[in-house]
């Protein structure tokens, strides 16, 4: 049996967690720059707010209905879903993290547990160590236990937030009532043109011959119908390396000065650096790119990109933000207000399998010197350490008018209880 677990809108979730005085209220969480709304309470949904609803059309809204609105929070939020994925990790070695607030478990070996205890075990552990209400769907495949995910989270009070789907009966039902839309993998597209064969519920598709549906979907989609069925062809999948790395940024102002560019690039490119030190990785290509605002059409428009190739593969933040600023500083032209820039590391290669240069090779102690930043960096917090390039004021982050405190990753921003005797 699989398990899908989900936590119950993730973002206002972990807002909760540090201010419960926000329980029952209407909350929303915002995209970069505040630009608008992705993430949304139970109370704000019920507001008619939209996902996606723009910001300043909703300010009214907001307002008028005493919305609590917060900027993204992402190392927090990050944080917590390292903590949730460690906590599951405890019920079962089996696990896929899918995304910051799902995971799939797969239990193997307990025939004889009864699952929807398991479940109620595994939903109030996590509140008490965490604090994040979760949902979670039993079932015999991936598919099916994201249809059961789906059921405990929109019938909550009758299902207590648990559903096992544990007979042909509760198959059926699930998918006579699940729309072909819904369902994990179909997609928009998908799902016009099976309405255009006249498939509108998930029973319709989990039922057509399997001939039709390799034809039209190919061996996707007929792995998919299989596990609709109740059949397993979707397994865990391992974590794997990524095969580039980004970080870009849209500015909360606009910059037209070299200067600050090449101080933001590089801030960028020991960011990207990091996260490849993380996964054991270095790069051997880094692409640097710069954006006009495309929304202001009174101004002059110019976007322009540049690929790097490396003397050696390497992770160091140093030499990263070292061609970093050369190339932007190629592809910089006065005149210009740039309202985003960014920076891609590609061509990544194990760290312990570097192609070496016969005439070029990565000072040695840029290692232990990049070990020694990450390790003060998550010990003290994140920019606690950074190379003299780097750009050190805010001027260039962007807006977060309404950012929350780091609570758990920052320890200037620990809680402090009074506690009086």
């Amino acid at each position: 049996m699989y398990a899908l677990v989900d936590v119950n809108n993730m973002y206002c979730s972990c807002e909760r967690v540090f201010n419960p005085k926000l329980i029952g209220k209407p909350v929303v969480v915002l995209s970069n720059n505040d630009g608008c709304v992705i993430s949304r309470s139970n109370e704000a949904k019920k507001l008619g707010i939209p996902m996606g609803a723009v910001t300043h059309l909703f300010e009214k809204i907001f307002k008028d209905h005493h919305v609590q609105v917060y900027s993204s929070n992402y190392e927090l939020y990050g944080d917590l879903s390292d903590r949730l994925m460690h906590v599951l990790s405890k019920f079962t070695p089996d696990i896929e993290v899918y995304s910051i607030d799902e995971a799939f478990l797969q239990f193997k070996g307990f025939e004889h547990f009864d699952l929807n205890d398991l479940g109620i075990e595994i939903k109030e552990t996590i509140l008490q160590y965490i604090g994040l209400p979760i949902s979670i769907g039993i079932a015999p495949t991936k598919a099916l236990a994201k249809v059961a995910n789906r059921i405990a989270k929109k019938f909550d009070k009758k299902t207590g937030g648990v559903y096992v789907m544990d007979s042909e009966h509760k198959r059926k039902k699930a998918l006579n009532w699940l729309s072909i839309e819904d369902v994990w993998g179909i997609g928009r597209r998908n799902a016009s043109k099976l309405n255009r064969y006249g498939i509108t519920k998930a029973i319709q598709f989990a039922d057509a011959p399997d001939n039709w549906v390799r034809k039209e979907f190919s061996v996707v989609g007929l792995r998919l119908k299989k596990d609709l069925q109740g059949i397993p062809t979707l397994s865990l999948e391992e974590v794997e390396s990524k095969k580039s790395i980004a970080v870009t940024r849209s500015f909360a102002k606009t910059k037209n000065n070299l200067q600050d560019l090449k101080e933001i690039i590089a801030s960028y490119g020991c960011v990207a650096s990091e996260k490849l030190r993380v996964q054991k990785s270095c790069c051997n290509l880094i692409m640097v790119f710069v954006h006009s605002n495309r929304f202001r059409k009174d101004l002059p428009q110019y976007n322009n990109s540049l690929v790097v190739k490396l003397p050696y593969s390497t992770n160091s933040s140093l030499i990263i933000a070292k061609y970093a600023k050369k190339a932007i500083q190629s592809i910089f032209k006065k005149g210009y207000e740039f309202k985003k820039a960014g920076i891609m590391v590609m061509g990544l290669v194990p760290d312990n399998a570097q192609q070496l240069n016969m005439f070029e090779a990565c000072n040695s102690d840029h290692k232990q010197l990049m070990s020694t930043i990450d390790r003060l960096n998550s010990k003290y917090g994140k920019n606690t350490l950074n190379i003299a390039s780097q750009k050190l004021d805010s001027s260039w982050a962007m807006r977060q008018n309404n950012l929350s405190q780091n609570y758990t990753t920052d320890f200037n921003d620990i809680l402090v209880l009074n506690c009086n005797f």
